[in-house]
C-alpha cells in the first residue's frame, strides 16, 4: 500500500510543480521550488524514500507563492491556476507525518520517538510560516 501512495504522491508532486510555473513572476522564488519538487517526485517514483520529506519541504515552501494568488490574485485563468495548485499541494502537506519519519531516519535516529516529534513540529512550524509569510 506505500508503494501505492508513493506513486500518488510522486504525480500529484509532478502536476503541483507544473502548475506553479506560470505562477513564476514571485518573489519567493516559485520556480525553483517547483524544480526541486519535480526532481523530488522523479525521485520518489524511482523508489527513493527521502524523496517523501524533500516533497513535504517545497510544498510548504510553495504555499507563500500560491496561496496568495489564488485568494487575493487576479481572476481568470490565473487564479484558477493559483487555486488547482493550491488543490495539489494537499497530498503533500497531509504528508508531514511520513515526513518526519523520514528526516528522523535520515537523522540516524529512527528509535527515538523524541526525534519523530521535533521534526514534526518543525515541520508544522514551516507550515504555519508559510501560511503566514506573505501577510508580513
Amino acid at each position: 500500500m506505500g508503494v501505492q501512495r508513493d506513486g500518488w504522491l510522486a504525480l500529484i508532486s509532478l502536476v503541483t510543480a507544473g502548475l506553479t510555473l506560470p505562477l513564476a513572476q514571485s518573489t519567493w522564488h516559485g520556480p525553483e521550488v517547483a524544480a526541486v519538487l519535480a526532481v523530488a517526485a522523479v525521485s520518489l517514483l524511482a523508489g527513493q524514500r527521502w524523496a517523501v520529506a524533500v516533497i513535504v519541504l517545497a510544498d510548504l515552501s510553495l504555499l507563500p507563492t500560491v496561496w496568495p494568488r489564488a485568494v487575493l490574485g487576479p481572476g481568470g485563468v490565473p487564479r484558477l491556476i493559483a487555486l488547482a495548485t493550491l488543490v495539489a499541494i494537499i497530498p503533500g502537506v497531509r504528508a508531514v507525518p511520513r515526513a518526519a519519519t523520514v528526516l528522523a531516519a535520515m537523522l540516524g535516529r529512527t528509535g527515538t520517538e523524541r526525534t519523530y516529534r521535533y521534526a514534526h513540529l518543525g515541520l508544522l512550524a514551516l507550515g504555519v510560516f508559510a501560511v503566514l509569510a506573505p501577510l508580513l
